[in-house]
């Protein structure tokens, strides 16, 4: 092959690449990530856009009369018709006000026990966090067990000379006993102190026993503001999940309910057990009220916002970056 038809063909070559159209890599990109479009338009956004036009609607999942549109009926029924709204919303806030502080401070003392130990320290990291990777359904079907009014808690109390419980057979200790399943799941949170423990500059402590500084001082002035992030973070995360708290509560009123009706079972025993989100089943599921359900919803929603909000604006003066005001 002589120069010439080398050149010949190099030529020809650049002349269709000039004549044909650039290729845009956006047409590939939308190709790639068109799954998780369809799955968040599908999953995600038609639900929300769906339970918004449903709570001003008197929709019945099932039902063959006509939707009609109502307003906001649904939402002033649920401060004035409902029977069970209000003990729902009591239930859910006695476990935000007890469950969450409870569990954030426990998590902090098991991480401070954790990282004061010498020996074994991942050992104990790794025993405290097992407890958060079992399923939830699991774990509450153990504590019934456990808790059960002869089960073996109750029998080791008996050995004391303590007279144990009924636990979730209880209306009084129903609740306290979801508070200890918490308590004892809350490893991923152990997890998290620890390793913001880890992070407080040695030099620090160093400096305050050459000042003399007791532990508790040590603790208060050094550790708890290299902490105040991750402290936010552990309150508004639980604060979020105890507003919608509902598996735990749904299998032990199921499970440690002697009564077979199905009507019953919810929020056993007396209601005790009966949160927002419970409720919110029984009215969409149980009841079919899919509209007044919605509305609860979308309720929900505006509560777990505006309470983020507050709390996050109030921490300003109180969560420290990196130990510093």
């Amino acid at each position: 092959m002589t120069s010439t038809s080398v050149a010949r063909r190099r030529g020809a070559t650049r002349r269709r690449r000039r004549g044909s159209p650039s290729r845009s890599p956006w047409g590939a990109v939308l190709v790639m990530i068109s799954p998780f479009l369809v799955g968040l338009a599908v999953f995600t956004l038609y639900p929300v856009v769906t339970t918004l036009y449903y709570s001003f609607t008197n929709f019945q999942l099932g039902s063959l009369r006509p939707t009609q549109f109502v307003g906001l009926r649904n939402y002033e029924r649920l401060f004035s018709d409902s029977d069970t709204f209000w003990v729902g919303v009591r239930n859910t806030l006695w476990m935000v006000l007890i469950m969450v502080p409870l569990r954030t401070v426990w998590a902090m003392f098991a991480a401070w026990v954790i990282g004061s130990v010498k020996r074994g320290q991942r050992a104990y990291r790794t025993l405290f966090f097992i407890p958060a990777i079992v399923p939830i359904v699991g774990t509450s079907l153990a504590f019934i067990v456990m808790l059960n009014p002869s089960g073996p808690v109750n029998y080791l109390l008996a050995k004391v000379g303590i007279q144990g419980p009924s636990w979730f057979g209880d209306p009084a200790w129903a609740k306290p006993s979801l508070v200890l399943i918490a308590l004892w799941a809350c490893g991923d949170v152990i997890v998290i102190f620890s390793a913001a423990m880890l992070d407080v500059p040695r030099e620090l402590y160093e400096a305050a026993d050459l000042d003399g500084a007791g532990r508790w001082q040590r603790y208060r002035h050094i550790t708890l503001p290299f902490l105040s992030p991750v402290i936010l973070f552990s309150v508004v995360t639980g604060m979020i999940y105890t507003f919608q708290y509902f598996t735990e509560a749904f299998v032990v009123s199921g499970s440690a309910s002697a009564v077979q009706d199905s009507s019953h079972l919810l929020g056993y025993p007396d209601q005790s057990l009966l949160f927002y989100t419970t409720d919110l089943y029984q009215q969409g599921f149980v009841y079919f009220k899919t509209g007044y359900a919605s509305a609860m919803a979308w309720l929900l929603f505006l509560v777990i916002f505006s309470a983020t909000v507050l709390m996050l604006r109030m921490s300003r003066s109180l969560v420290h970056d990196s130990g510093r005001p």
